[in-house]
């Protein structure tokens, strides 16, 4: 028997995992590492503590699988998309912690950008809106702001990257710097036209060419680890940013076909195969990958807060001991009580894109208690996924016929039955609910020639329930509108 690792460098934690040639998942190592936070709204992380914990659980589940590093025929990277990092070429350390994509520092400059009439520009070769999730704006600031770092990058001593780049280029030994079309496609740089990073965007926010990475499809022979990781060398035959990974491990290829993946934020990707769609209801237009590794297209919504507000209500508020206990004490009570929650912790994603909006509690009364709370931040969550659904009905046109669920909080039933009800259309939940790093070993199988098509690997996409809407029209419609209002309260007014 052969194996594939799936690498699954996530906002909270690194993760390795191991799958057979089936896709049968032998064992999973597991870290989380330091989130850091210098000021209000700002989010960074410690590249070379990521860099670390993703090598640690690498070796710890070779160890777990007990498999000889010579049984392992290639390895899958996935990675958190936007955060950004910049290192010397020299030395291979880090010129500033990586700003994380929730991180909202950069909102003045993306302002500027809007009133220097940019939007329609971006909006057309990019395919995203202006907005400080995105990597460009976080490079100009590292370049503005950390002494010495334009002028190194000027001299071409620096490289950029996002996670993928950053692991791939230490992985290697610093022999390869590269990243792939679904996470270039997502730094608001990269021109998902013509397959090239933009000159013209990289002159106007004054970001040197030479810190680019070469972008590289999706799967096939594209780098190797160094034999000084692992005391072999193995090759790296697939990457995609996480939600592409989740995409394709979803089997999502067909037109219109939607997966929503909830994790740290929410994002319900549907590809839409050569079909270049330009939103007119908030959401972008984004690049997924095909078997081949070659691209297609893609609609995104992306929620920023979703499980990282379950996070909040166990770390910050003390409200549960584990992520877990949410659906045990939200079942305790019948409804929230007319209490709603907008996580706007990092401003306000799709459909709204509102950087400065701040996350409020409404509908509180004296009765309200820690279960209506709790509740409360599960329908949040199902209220803000029927926004992004409604939005890509528009843009399709046409309802889509199910959300395919995946990612940790997807484990929660009373959350999945919330958004069929608030979404009104099914939730599908596969037996493997870990999409993302399925979605990397199949990219990383087809890359290695293990196989040639996804009708090949079909066994590997088994559905283990469907949630159906269940809810009152008028029940939902009144939920719904209270949802409104709670939004239009968060919404900033300048």
């Amino acid at each position: 028997m052969k194996y594939i690792i799936a690498l699954d460098q996530g906002t909270t934690s690194c993760r390795s995992i191991v799958f057979d040639e089936k896709f049968n998942m032998i064992a999973m190592s597991q870290k989380e590492f330091t989130q850091i936070y210098p000021h209000p709204t700002w989010v960074e992380h410690d590249g070379e503590e990521i860099l670390s914990t993703q090598i640690e659980t690498l070796r710890d589940v070779i160890k777990k699988a007990k498999i000889n590093t010579e049984d392992i025929l290639s390895v899958g990277i996935t990675n958190q998309r936007e955060s950004t990092i910049i290192w010397n070429r020299e030395t291979g350390k880090p010129v500033y912690n990586s700003i994380v994509w929730q991180c909202r520092r950069t909102a003045d400059y993306c302002d500027e950008l809007e009133a220097s009439g940019y939007t329609a520009y971006i909006k057309e070769t990019t395919g995203l809106t202006i907005d400080a999730y995105f990597s460009a704006t976080k490079i100009k600031w590292i370049l503005d702001n950390v002494e010495g770092a334009r002028e190194d990058a000027l001299k071409g001593k620096l490289a950029f990257g996002t996670m993928d780049s950053w692991l791939i280029y230490n992985l290697s030994g610093g022999k390869y710097h590269i990243t792939d079309y679904t996470n270039a496609s997502r730094t608001m740089l990269y021109d998902i036209n013509n397959l090239c990073w933009d000159e013209k965007l990289m002159s106007v926010m004054d970001i040197p060419s030479s810190l680019m990475p070469c972008v590289v499809p999706s799967s096939g022979q594209l780098a190797y680890i160094d034999e000084s990781i692992l005391g072999r060398k193995i090759p790296i035959t697939g990457i995609a940013g996480d939600q592409q990974s989740a995409l394709f491990g979803q089997n999502c290829v067909n037109f219109g076909e939607v997966k929503n993946t909830y994790g740290t934020g929410c994002f319900l990707l549907a590809n839409t195969l050569d079909e270049k769609i330009n939103s007119t209801s908030g959401l972008v237009t984004t690049l997924a990958c095909k078997a081949d590794g070659s691209v297609c297209y893609a609609l995104e919504g992306s929620v920023f807060i979703a499980g990282a507000l379950i996070q909040w209500l166990r770390d910050e508020m003390g409200l549960l001991t584990t992520a877990a206990e949410s659906e045990k004490y939200a079942n305790m009570v019948d409804s929230s009580d007319g209490v709603y929650i907008v996580p706007a912790f990092s401003g306000l994603g799709a459909p709204h894109w509102d950087m400065r909006a701040k996350a409020v509690i409404v509908g509180l009364s004296r009765g309200s208690n820690r279960n209506h709370l709790i509740r409360a931040s599960l329908e949040a969550i199902a209220y803000q996924l029927n926004d992004l659904m409604q939005a890509l009905n528009t843009d399709l046109n046409a309802k889509a016929a199910y959300i395919k669920a995946d990612g940790g909080a997807s484990a929660n039933d009373l959350l999945m039955q919330l958004t069929a009800d608030m979404a009104d259309t099914d939730v599908i939940r596969p037996k493997n609910i870990e999409s993302t790093a399925l979605g990397a070993a199949m990219l990383a199988a087809i890359g290695i020639g293990l196989y040639n098509s996804t009708d090949e690997m079909n066994f590997a996409d088994s559905t283990d329930r469907v949630f159906t809407p269940s809810i009152d029209k008028d029940k939902r419609n009144a939920l719904l509108k209270g949802w409104n209002e709670a939004v239009r309260m968060c919404i900033s007014h300048d």
